[in-house]
């Protein structure tokens, strides 16, 4: 993959840029503390169903503002969108506030922010829905009973997915990398 530096604001960030030209983009936004490589094996997977991947190296001070300006220093248009963790709840609000921008939702171990998560907490309850089709891979850290909860905060096609891991990213890559291919096919 193509290693990119991207300035928004006073910051620089890397940006890992993979596969064919193509209309099919795939943004994934790692969880906090994630390698720089952590989503190697999911691009490579990616790459081979001719979907061009773009990875944001770190989850640290990301925030919607910047994901939107990267995007549009990339010539990115519209892309589905896929995070695990911090990146998922990052890619909720992303979701929910970027309408046009994103084909797509895959969300890991993260519910909408609307909605309570394992500790009981509401993250943001003034999130706005996402009204594109979602797909969430509840976790270990977010079991199905409180990932059942985000269908509410989806005005499209909600699917639920239990994946029997703590990391989605690290454990079950495979696993993600056909959600995602799932969710991004037209057929």
């Amino acid at each position: 993959m193509e290693s990119r530096r991207i300035t928004v604001g006073d910051r620089v960030w890397t940006v890992r840029v993979g596969g064919n030209e193509s209309r099919h983009h795939v943004v994934l936004l790692p969880d906090a503390g994630d390698p720089a490589d952590v989503y190697d094996e999911v691009c490579a997977r990616l790459q081979t169903s001719d979907l061009r991947t773009i990875v944001i190296e770190t989850a640290e001070g990301l925030d919607t503002t910047t994901v939107f300006a990267i995007l549009d220093e990339l010539r990115v248009p519209w892309a589905n969108l896929v995070g695990c963790g911090a990146g998922a709840a990052l890619a909720w609000q992303l979701a929910a506030r970027g309408f046009g921008r994103f084909m797509s939702l895959i969300a890991a171990g993260s519910g909408h922010p609307a909605t309570p998560g394992a500790d009981g907490t509401i993250a943001d309850s003034s999130c706005p829905p996402v009204e594109i089709p979602t797909t969430l891979l509840a976790t270990k850290r977010l079991p199905p009973e409180l990932a059942e909860a985000s269908g509410r905060h989806v005005y499209g096609e909600f699917r639920l997915v239990p994946v029997d891991v703590a990391d989605v990213a690290t454990e079950a890559g495979s696993e993600l990398a056909t959600e995602i291919v799932l969710r991004t096919s037209f057929w």
